[in-house]
């Protein structure tokens, strides 16, 4: 059954009271006594990505993966994309959300995908797919049900989690490499104020630029605009947006749940009164920071916690 649920909600305190420390919070998620191990890190190709230009850091794409506790273990697994306009990854939306998902009882995948301008698209495309083409490659390794792994993104991490979840394969059978036979759709996507369009006025100039160069030309901008690739295909999405975002409009997020509507794809939509741009979980702000709440009781629906 289609869940459609908009939530207009009333800040109880003034934007101008409401900020976060610079580069996201170092606090723990609620209920999480002490951090765990290291996270292992695991390079998305053994043998470098395709279109690598170098042998650094930015060249090697890769995820830090937080397996969730084994008392807790739901056996589902999320794909983090953190944000930072195809530019940098904020920190904030990274491991912090990782550990908040551990404690539903997911394994989190916090994905490090190659940015402009060194890269451009397809680069940071293909690393979103093989980040979830090597999870179920592992899903036995990893006590994770391979019909049981999403992507979640921020911001332009968003609109890298929205392309996952319209632009997917099921794989290439008998291909040399195992991962690549594996299927690079996800189960569900959790969109979070997301960039999803590439066309003024609601695209962001600045994810576009960083994505597809100065003068991309109009059919890769209609390729990249997720609102436009939607299918009955599509997974399942919970999306979460402020009416006032100043830096990503509301409207990406309105136009990719009107064109899941028309696809019949089950949606949840959240849209905030009032809000900055890149809150994260927003654990300190009394009115954002229930949505993190929402998406939890989202994802149970969906069998993604016990």
């Amino acid at each position: 059954m289609m869940i459609i649920r908009v939530c207009l909600v009333l800040l109880l305190t003034t934007l101008s009271t409401f900020s976060l420390p610079a580069g996201g919070s170092d606090r723990l998620p609620d209920g999480v006594e002490d951090p765990p191990a290291s996270p292992t890190w695991i390079p998305l190709w053994e043998k470098g990505a395709p279109g690598a230009r170098g042998e650094g850091p930015g060249d090697i794409p890769g995820v830090r993966f937080y397996p969730a506790p084994a008392e807790r273990a739901s056996g589902s697994a999320v794909i983090v994309c953190p944000g930072g306009g195809y530019r940098n990854l904020a920190a904030h939306e990274g491991p912090e959300v990782a550990l908040w998902l551990n404690q539903l009882g997911i394994s989190a995948l916090v994905l490090q995908y190659r940015l402009g301008p060194t890269y451009q698209h397809p680069a940071m495309w293909q690393d979103v797919q093989r980040a979830v083409r090597l999870t179920r490659s592992r899903a036995g390794e990893w006590k994770i049900d391979p019909q049981r792994i999403g992507v979640m993104g921020f911001s332009a991490g968003g609109h890298l989690a929205s392309t996952a979840a319209t632009w997917f394969d099921e794989g290439t059978e008998g291909a040399a490499d195992p991962v690549e036979r594996m299927s690079s759709r996800p189960d569900l996507a959790i969109l979070c104020y997301p960039v999803i369009t590439m066309h003024p006025p609601s695209g962001h100039a600045g994810s576009r630029r960083n994505l597809l160069g100065e003068n991309p030309a109009p059919e890769l901008l209609d390729r990249l605009s997720s609102e436009r690739q939607v299918t009955s295909r599509t997974p399942p999405t919970f999306l979460f947006h402020t009416a006032d975002d100043a830096s990503v409009p509301v409207e990406n997020s309105l136009l990719f749940a009107a064109a899941l509507r028309r696809a019949n794809v089950p949606y949840e939509l959240h849209v905030y009164q009032s809000g900055r741009h890149g809150v994260g979980l927003a654990k300190d702000h009394p009115t954002l920071g229930s949505w993190p709440g929402l998406l939890a009781s989202w994802l149970r629906s969906h069998g993604f916690t016990r």
